[in-house]
């Protein structure tokens, strides 16, 4: 039994074959998925997606690189769609600075909206994070979100940066690049990390695992990011599986 945490069954790329792709999941053990939305059409399709479907569930928030994009009457509205039954968490939400769309004052300001209305309405966050781990962390523990804590989202940092997050009451959520040769990190995260504070995802369509590298990522290949964590803890797949999905179950308050 698996829990994949962070999932975009919303994006176009499954347009052709939804049904068909949370199947392949179902057989694969994921039994439960968080799909995230990140913008206007993507919230719309991540929470009828979760109400079509058992054991699935959905999380609203503004991508940090359509943050120029975000009006007030947007923020209201996530407010109101978290009261929604099927709706778990905050997010994705964060800074991106390796696309120039929106600028990176523009970004924190957004951030910042968005981790005060998740206090506000008590859930926790799912952060985004791309070439800006120094001011996410500053902002986290200027905000003082560990009051919802949250999830570092397909984490690529070094463990040291980890541990400061876990201090703050976040999970640390691997997803592919844990399998790729290449990725020192991941694997370095994987290993030190105990396993009460680890979460497994796929991201999909993105980032698929080893050897999927390249092709449409799809949630039933998180078995294999939870595989890869089992040979670098050297423990069984049954228990990575088991404990991340406690894990998940617990961090978004969803009764088993």
């Amino acid at each position: 039994m698996l829990f994949d945490t962070h999932v975009h069954l919303n994006a176009d790329q499954f347009n052709d074959d939804l049904e068909e792709t949370i199947i392949r999941a179902r057989e694969a053990g994921v039994q439960y998925m968080t799909v995230v939305g990140f913008d206007r059409k993507t919230i719309r399709l991540a929470i009828q997606i979760a109400e079509e479907n058992d054991h699935m569930y959905a999380a609203v928030g503004w991508h940090p690189v359509d943050a120029i994009d975000m009006t007030e009457e947007d923020l209201e509205w996530i407010e109101e769609l978290s009261s929604h039954p099927k709706v778990v968490a905050i997010g994705e939400m964060g800074l991106d600075y390796h696309w120039d769309k929106s600028p990176a004052d523009i970004q924190k300001v957004v951030f910042r909206k968005q981790i005060r209305l998740a206090k506000k309405v008590n859930m926790p966050i799912i952060i985004h994070n791309r070439d800006a781990t120094d001011d996410i962390v500053e902002i986290l523990k200027e905000e003082n979100a560990a009051e919802v804590g949250g999830i570092m989202h397909c984490y690529s940092g070094p463990v040291e940066i980890a541990k400061e997050c876990i201090d703050m009451n976040f999970m640390i959520s691997l997803g592919g690049p844990v399998t790729f040769k290449n990725a020192k990190l991941p694997k370095e995260v994987a290993e030190a990390i105990d396993l009460e504070h680890l979460l497994v995802e796929t991201d999909c369509p993105f980032l698929a695992p080893h050897p999927n590298r390249g092709k449409r990522n799809e949630p039933s290949y998180v078995k294999l990011v939870a595989e890869q964590i089992a040979e670098l803890k050297g423990i069984s797949y049954e228990e990575v599986s088991r404990q991340t999905t406690e894990n998940a179950l617990r961090f978004f308050r969803i009764e088993s």
